[in-house]
């Protein structure tokens, strides 16, 4: 049986959430799907949640959690720049790693560590195939997610602008995968009887009325307190994922309109159902989720907007499919216009096929079938205690 790996992170949801896509949509294949924790290799004594008291990403998601995302570009050059310098002593831990677990294929669903990950791999078990499946909609920054002179990396792309950024990058045409979209979970493909007017009468939400869907990851942020308050006049479900003390603070804003409030829930899939449209930030996740539940966007691109999600407003105004708005200033303007513009943009909407979780593994099988046994590994890299 061939064991498969799917490596991830938890700086954001996204990549955790792609990774236990995968993992679901490959039952029933003659596999071993393990789900490994980037972390867990790089920091297997949890020296860092030692000294600080939290988890390294858990800096990433509070920024987010707090809307605070001006000058993550800069952050993101230093981090980048920790990686490189540190890219001696992460190739040994993931050696070592590779070679207890020798995998048949590892697949990453995360950025900027593919160098290390995929040259490990390589001298820990040459042969295995190593394979990068892009979660965001580009690579952007450049070398974001692709790494051009990396002979042996694998990408999967979801959109035809990235899989033209590597190409340009230099990857070799046989390197380079098309896939039809973003990873959603598989709950997005099931088609459950519902009844959504009785649904929807139950919630105390107008049958008829538009009603607007509010999502910003699985934690939340305080801009949902800011577009509530904007919107008071417009029926809403909010979902604020894990963040219960924001839920709180929804719950207790007036509202001339019906609201929703809602905690941490995995039927985000049903919920959408129930929606007519989406309002949130342009995540590749959120966005790709809303699209294929038949809900036009209304996303905002601004000074705050993360780097690797601005070309995202862009797929949203070529392919039509809602409303990008800059500032909170504008925002009524932009449900103003998307509830004008409703029945025209659901059309657009639903030209949208995306099947990629389940063309990802297809792709993955042949990259397996084409490749020989691993061959015998390489000595050991010499031992440093320093990044």
């Amino acid at each position: 049986m061939k064991t498969v790996d799917l490596v991830y992170f938890n700086a954001g949801g996204g990549h955790r959430a792609a990774a236990q896509a995968l993992e679901q949509s490959m039952a029933g294949r003659p596999w071993r799907v393990r789900l490994v924790n980037l972390t867990e290799i790089l920091d297997p004594d949890r020296l860092f949640h030692k000294l600080t008291g939290v988890e390294p990403e858990d800096i990433y998601n509070r920024h987010l959690a707090g809307g605070f995302t001006i000058g993550l570009p800069q952050q993101l050059k230093i981090v980048q720049g920790m990686i490189k310098f540190c890219h001696h002593t992460m190739m040994q831990r993931m050696r070592v790693h590779w070679q207890k677990a020798a995998p048949d294929l590892v697949v990453s669903l995360i950025p900027n560590f593919n160098r290390a990950l995929c040259e490990s791999l390589m001298s820990a078990r040459p042969g295995v195939p190593y394979v990068t499946v892009l979660t965001d909609m580009a690579d952007h920054p450049p070398n974001f997610w692709v790494e051009p002179d990396l002979a042996h990396q694998h990408v999967v792309c979801g959109t035809a602008y990235a899989a033209n950024q590597a190409l340009v990058a230099g990857c070799a045409p046989e390197r380079v995968h098309l896939a039809s979209g973003m990873i959603l979970r598989p709950a997005f493909y099931e088609s459950a009887p519902m009844d959504r007017h009785a649904e929807r009468c139950a919630l105390g939400l107008d049958p008829v009325q538009p009603t607007g869907l509010v999502l910003f990851g699985g934690r939340g942020t305080q801009a949902m307190k800011q577009i509530a308050k904007l919107l008071p006049d417009v029926p809403l479900i909010l979902m604020c994922g894990h963040n219960t003390a924001l839920a709180r603070e929804l719950r207790g804003l007036p509202s001339r309109a019906p609201r929703v409030v809602l905690d941490f829930t995995p039927e985000v899939a049903r919920w959408m159902r129930l929606a007519d449209f989406f309002i949130g930030k342009p995540g590749p996740g959120s966005i790709s989720e809303a699209v294929h539940s038949g809900l036009p966007l209304v996303v905002m691109r601004s000074a705050k907007t993360m780097p690797q999600e601005r070309w995202n407003t862009e797929w949203v105004k070529e392919h039509q499919l809602g409303v990008v708005y800059d500032s909170y200033k504008t925002l009524r303007a932009a449900v103003e216009e998307t509830l004008s513009r409703l029945p025209a943009l659901r059309v657009n909407v639903q030209r949208v096929r995306n099947r990629a979780v389940f063309e990802i593994p297809e792709i993955l099988a042949q990259l397996m079938a084409d490749v020989d046994p691993p061959q015998r590994p390489q000595a050991a890299l010499p031992s440093s205690p320093l990044c």
